[in-house]
Parts: C-alpha cells; sequence; structure tokens
C-alpha cells in the first residue's frame, strides 16, 4: 500500500509567519509517518503571482518534507482565469515562473497499481495555449493507464455540485471547460480525485470514485463566502492509502494547529 500525504493551501510568504507554525506540526507528523510522497494542491504561496519571493520561500518550507514532492500551482501561484481574478490573470510569465521554482505543473507518475495525475486547473477555461496542450496531456495519460487505477490531484476542485452544473464561480472549474477532463472523470479506472483551493474538508463519492476536499493548512473561509458548498472548516491536510482495493482517504489534523479565519487575517496577509 502506498501512502500519500496531501497538503493544500499553505500560503506561506516571508512577509508573515502566519500559518507556519501548521505546516511544522504536518512536517513533524510526517517525519514520524513516512509517507511514500507529498502532494502539494496549489496555493502554496501567498502571493507567488505577482512575487517571486513567496513562492521561493514556500518551497523552501516544503521541500525538506521527508518523502518525494510533487506540486501543482493554484491561482495564488500563478493567477487564474481573468473573470475571477482580472489583476493576476494566469500568463506564461507567471506559468514559466511556477516551473522554474516549483517543477512541472502538470505531471503523470506511475506507482504500484496506480497511476497519479496531476493537472494545472488555472489555465482550465481561459483558452491560452497551455490549456489546449494540457488537454491533449490528458488524453495520452488517461490512454495510457492499462489495468491501473487512477488517482487525479487538482487544486480547483471539478465541481461542486455536481459536473452537470453550469454555473461559473470562483470556487470550481470553469463548466466549459470541464468537458477536457472527461477523459479521466469518465475513465473506469477512476478512484480519487483530490483537490484542495476550497479552505474545506470534505469527502463524497459519485459511483466508485472517491471526491475528497483537503482542508487548508492556513486560514478558514467565514460560511457568508461559500453558500450551499459543504464541508468542515478546520486546519489539516489528507492521507491517502493506494491498494489494490482503491483508495482509503483519512483526515490528518494534529493537536496545537491555529484555527485562522480570514477575516481575522486578512489585512495582514492581502492589505488593501
Amino acid at each position: 500500500m502506498t501512502s500519500i500525504l496531501q497538503i493544500s493551501d499553505t500560503h506561506l510568504s516571508p512577509r508573515t509567519s502566519l500559518f507556519r507554525r501548521n505546516l511544522a506540526l504536518i512536517a513533524a507528523w510526517a517525519e514520524a509517518a513516512r509517507p511514500d510522497l507529498v502532494v502539494v494542491t496549489g496555493d502554496l504561496s501567498l502571493d507567488g503571482a505577482d512575487r517571486e519571493e513567496d513562492l521561493a520561500f514556500a518551497m523552501g518550507l516544503l521541500r525538506p518534507l521527508p518523502a518525494p514532492l510533487l506540486v501543482l500551482p493554484g491561482n495564488h501561484d500563478v493567477g487564474s482565469d481573468p473573470r475571477t481574478m482580472p489583476k493576476q490573470p494566469v500568463d506564461a510569465t507567471r506559468l514559466a515562473r511556477f516551473r522554474r521554482l516549483a517543477g512541472e505543473d502538470a505531471w503523470a507518475r506511475d506507482l504500484p497499481g496506480w497511476r497519479l495525475i496531476g493537472l494545472n486547473t488555472e489555465i482550465m477555461g481561459t483558452g491560452l495555449p497551455e490549456e489546449a496542450a494540457q488537454a491533449g496531456f490528458i488524453r495520452q495519460a488517461a490512454a495510457g493507464v492499462g489495468e491501473r487505477r487512477i488517482a487525479l490531484f487538482l487544486h480547483t476542485p471539478a465541481f461542486t455540485s455536481m459536473p452537470e452544473d453550469p454555473r461559473f464561480d470562483y470556487w470550481a472549474v470553469a463548466p466549459e471547460a470541464r468537458p477536457a477532463l472527461a477523459p479521466l472523470l469518465g475513465h473506469p479506472g477512476l478512484s480519487l480525485v483530490a483537490s484542495g483551493h476550497l479552505h474545506l474538508y470534505h469527502q463524497f463519492a459519485r459511483g466508485p470514485v472517491r471526491y475528497a476536499w483537503a482542508p487548508p493548512v492556513s486560514f478558514l473561509c467565514e460560511p457568508a463566502i461559500q453558500p450551499g458548498i459543504p464541508g468542515e472548516r478546520l486546519p489539516g491536510a489528507l492521507v491517502h492509502r493506494l491498494g489494490p482495493d482503491g483508495a482509503e482517504t483519512s483526515l490528518l489534523a494534529p493537536d496545537g494547529m491555529e484555527h485562522h479565519w480570514l477575516k481575522s487575517v486578512v489585512q495582514e496577509i492581502y492589505p488593501r
């Protein structure tokens, strides 16, 4: 059985010490438990979309974790759809910075009985050349799975209610971009879809597929910001155990984790 520690939304920066204690508690667990792999599902930095030093600082704290590290970009790392982030639209410059500092923004890795696939959700729905290239990567990765099971990792979840939801909002992949995910979301080998971004912990199943939303390492969002979206508001991480019969996912919430509400820290982390 392969164990994967999924960390999400650490929002690290050299300009504030907030959230570092929570990461240190997760790291201490990892030192003791020794997972086989660490996957960071985006927003590792507070403002890496505009500040290289934030991305570099975040990677400096994440690289020492005691397992091979795979990282995906979040909207605060590379920007996103200009409809939701007009001041920080994802572009080639921001993507190049992420790749230089953190590695590939989409990847596939094969483990015994499994294929792990990580995608860049921030380019989806943008019409950028990188979006079309990733669509080709998705088709290729799905076609070569063979008898393996698939664990799919994203920053932004594919949907928050149902895949057919036509609404466009900040919290999910744009509806017009979801068809590109069909080779994976409809694949008979898909067993796990793990994402971040929502700052919520939640698990649910659709048929044989387990969907898991990772809690944040950093701050919690007030319920009024996310009307109608289910989930628990607590800091932590997820541990996935991948075996021949499927995936088991559990919450990791070490004692002593600090609960930071967005309203109480927003002026420190995102001053106007």
